[in-house]
Parts: structure tokens; sequence; C-alpha cells
């Protein structure tokens, strides 16, 4: 019978220095992961990286840091190598790498475009293409999206539209790896109580994103809680593995499809 536990697996996550990368990887680290790769963007997030590698390491699980800029197929590819060269094959791969940009569609660059699609769109096709080759049979693959996919709202195209491609990647995957026993799920949080959220929003646009969800009077900020969507991917990357191909939306009742 095959164990879907995450206990004394190997595990690779994106964007994990902090915030809901982090997060995750401290909560499996206490789930008994044999060793989690953490990757961070930049030199900023370098010290956060360090913290993470530390708590984990404090758990029982082996740990190491891999600094990259996802939005290239060669730095995602180089990622993997170096992960792999560590700690071997993983069994989970999470990826919560995103960017926000919040602008009216008719003020916005080519540019920040660009930037928009690497990020969102790119780093999660090459991700979910690396975890593909590297991932061991009935492995899991979980790739962060956005509840705005199930929104009709202005200002975010370049975001949620950028995320929406994730949707059929998702599913995609799931057909073609699902022959080697590999589940491959995606999950929209609602707006999320990080740093992400404050730097895009103006205080009126706050104030609504906190009461918009049916159950925002029951959360400590009233927006999702980083720990609120940690139980849901550790179950899709767990006992839940028999949901694949599938974009779930966790929100607290923010938006639906």
């Amino acid at each position: 019978m095959t164990d879907h536990s995450i206990k004394g697996k190997t595990v690779i996550i994106t964007g994990a220095a902090k915030n809901l990368g982090g997060l995750i990887a401290r909560d499996f680290a206490a789930q008994g992961a044999k060793a989690i790769a953490i990757h961070y963007n930049s030199t900023a997030t370098r010290a956060d990286a360090d913290a993470t590698v530390a708590a984990v390491k404090a758990a029982g699980a082996r740990a190491a840091a891999f600094q990259a800029d996802l939005s290239t197929a060669t730095a995602v590819e180089k990622f993997f190598a170096d992960a792999v060269a560590t700690f071997g094959k993983p069994d989970i791969a999470i990826n919560t790498v995103g960017k926000v940009l919040k602008k009216p569609i008719l003020d916005i660059s080519e540019a920040e475009y660009d930037e928009m699609s690497a990020v969102n769109s790119k780093a999660a096709f090459f991700f979910i293409k690396e975890a593909g080759k590297h991932l061991n049979d009935n492995g899991k693959l979980c790739t962060l999206v956005t509840s705005l996919l199930g929104a009709f709202t202005p200002f975010y195209s370049t975001y949620a539209g950028m995320k929406a491609p994730v949707e059929h990647f998702t599913r995609a995957a799931a057909k073609e790896f699902g022959d080697r026993g590999i589940s491959v799920t995606a999950i929209g949080p609602g707006p999320m109580d990080t740093p992400f959220f404050y730097g895009q929003e103006s205080a009126d646009a706050q104030a609504y994103h906190k009461t918009a969800a049916a159950l925002s009077k029951f959360s400590k900020t009233g927006l999702t809680d980083i720990e609120d969507i940690v139980p849901y991917i550790r179950f899709l990357v767990s006992d839940g593995w028999w949901m694949t191909g599938q974009t779930i939306l966790v929100n607290g009742g923010y938006t639906t499809k």
C-alpha cells in the first residue's frame, strides 16, 4: 500500500523564506518530513530563509536554502538540480511564488506585463515541468494561485490573468503524470494577511476585503490567514492525493466559481 503521509518525505517549497511558504516548511517539518529544500528569491529574503532553515532543522528535518529568480526556465532547472543533488529526488513539490499588481489595464506597461507573466505563469509552468521530471512516483505537486480566478473585478488583469493558465497547466499535468501516481492540484487563497496584500491595496480597499468573505468576522484580520491555508495544502499532498487536476478556492466564502 502506498504511503501518502508527509513523514519521511523529501519536499521542495518555493517562496519558503517567510509568509505562507515559510509556514508550510515549518509545518511539514513538524509532520515528520525528512528533508526540505527552501527556495528564496533574492538577498533581501536570505535572512528569513536562514531562519526558516534553522526552524526546520530544530524540528528534526534536514534543510537547506536555495536562491533563485525562477522567472526563467534555466533558473528553475538549476534550482531543481541543486535541490536533488543535495537531498535526492523529491516526493512533494509546492510552488508558492507569485506577484500582485493592482492597476488599470490602460496604465500597465509592457515591462509590467512581461514581469507578471514571468512570475505568475511562466515560473509556474516550468516548476510543474521540472517537478514532473524529478518527483518520485506517487509524488504530489501543488501550486498556489488566487481566489480572484472566481471574481468579476477590475484592476487585477495581470495578476489573476497570469494565474489563470495555471488551472490548465494543473489539469494537463494531472493527466500526463497520473500514470506515475502523481497528483497535481492548485489552491487559490483569498486575500491573505501578508505584506503582498497591504503593498497593493488602499485603506478603503483593505477595509472592503476584510469584510468581503462570508466568514470574515471569524478571521483574526478579516482576511485569509496563512494558518488557514496550510492544512489544505498538507491534506492535498498527503491523504488527499485522490483529488487531482483540480483548482480549489480556499477563502472563507470570498469568491466562488
